[in-house]
């Protein structure tokens, strides 16, 4: 389907499930575990996110997830 519309930037796989995490309320050192990442993974996932939606902090970022229905299930 050909639109005008601009595309919404293409997250990674781990990038979306890092965003699914933050978006539930879960700390990066949560999700580190949970993901079996580093605390510095996790960051630098954030960090490219907010970086491609070109948000300025996690306050943004879990409102842009809630938006998308990023937080369920």
């Amino acid at each position: 389907v050909a639109s005008n519309e601009p595309k919404a930037p293409q997250l990674t796989d781990r990038e979306t499930e890092v965003l699914r995490l933050v978006a539930k309320g879960l700390s990066y050192k949560q999700i580190a575990e949970r993901l079996v990442i580093s605390h510095r993974t996790v960051q630098n996932h954030v960090q490219n996110t907010l970086g491609k939606l070109q948000l300025h902090n996690r306050v943004e970022l879990v409102r842009y997830a809630i938006e998308r229905g990023l937080d369920d299930v």
